[in-house]
């Protein structure tokens, strides 16, 4: 696909994720079913089926799922241009098991690295870092070397995107707990992208990491302190925190029965970036990130999971009759 009118450049995990068709503990579980998965992937797969011209900077193995996740990523219209190839790695395989379905555990086989930690400077595209309207990132991008360093270097050469400009840089802070050695080092690795963005994105635990405290209100603060626009505090039933300078909202959710909790939290950050590039205020924004989310816990996928605009206006409009 060419990439000239990119929307979105998303860094970071992807893999093959594997569902269980069976609820349970995954030692009962007979059969699976594979679908593609990864944070920064799912986040520019949802963004593309709103409509966004999307690309994701990562890495696969040198094997059939590597290739299965180019070929899904085409299918869903994203750009495979910045998927590279770790001969010596494997594709990331992720088990989860539905049991809660609203947070169900995962099983990362990622030994003895993911292929997306090994990216270097020589693998960016360093053009697009600095002028595409939405540059994405994780935390679990700077857990480990030489990803850590190459994504901070990206943060810094990119000028600091302002909504004012049509542009943002959105740190996900995408916290997992089996990836680092402790809180605090991810904390300071977290510390130094906040010089850098202007929106974050979590939820209590997450940025209970980043900036020392779970309250929504005071953490929300801490990070507009740091010279965000924006900052998003998902809280689960109590709705998702919305702030900015200008002041606090509190957006409900919408409910749903929840199939899957996994993948709601990239729907919901496709969502945003979709409205964000809309134009729409962030409260408006929330609520339709907010819907983009139910939906996707409410069936059994990640990435096939994301939902159509038609989808969210539906949701959106039905619950404000």
């Amino acid at each position: 696909m060419s990439l000239e009118g990119l929307d979105l450049l998303t860094v970071g995990r992807v893999g093959v994720d594997l569902y269980p068709q069976q609820t349970g503990p995954l030692s009962q579980v007979r059969t699976f079913e594979k679908f593609l998965g990864g944070t920064a992937t799912n986040v520019a797969v949802g963004a593309s089926r709103l409509g966004r011209k999307s690309a994701v900077l990562t890495k696969v193995g040198a094997d059939g799922f590597g290739e299965y996740v180019r070929e899904a990523l085409d299918g869903f219209g994203v750009s495979t241009e910045y998927v590279g190839t770790s001969p010596e790695l494997l594709t990331p395989i992720v088990f989860c098991e539905l049991n809660p379905p609203e947070d169900p555990p995962l099983l990362f086989y990622r030994r003895p690295m993911a292929p997306d930690l090994t990216l270097t400077s020589q693998d960016v595209p360093w053009d697009v870092v600095r002028d595409v309207p939405i540059l994405w990132v994780t935390g679990t991008g700077v857990s480990v070397e030489p990803a850590r360093s190459t994504q901070l270097e990206m943060l810094a050469k990119r000028p600091r995107a302002h909504a004012r400009e049509g542009r943002w840089t959105i740190l996900d802070l995408d916290w997992r707990e089996m990836f680092w050695p402790t809180p605090q080092q991810a904390r300071a690795e977290y510390d130094a992208m906040l010089d850098h963005v202007t929106v974050a994105v979590g939820n209590r635990a997450e940025v209970e990491v980043a900036v020392g405290t779970s309250d929504p209100h005071e953490a929300a603060s801490r990070l507009l302190k740091r010279g965000l626009e924006l900052a998003v505090v998902k809280m689960g039933a109590q709705g998702v925190l919305v702030a900015t300078p200008e002041g606090n909202t509190v957006v409900p959710p919408h409910r749903v029965e929840v199939v899957c909790g996994l993948g709601s939290g990239d729907a919901f950050g496709a969502a945003l970036v979709h409205g964000l590039l809309a134009g729409w205020d962030p409260v408006r924004c929330a609520q339709y990130a907010n819907a983009a989310g139910a939906i996707v816990a409410s069936r059994l996928a990640c990435a096939d999971a994301m939902p159509t605009i038609a989808e969210l206006d539906a949701l959106v409009e039905g619950a404000q009759t």
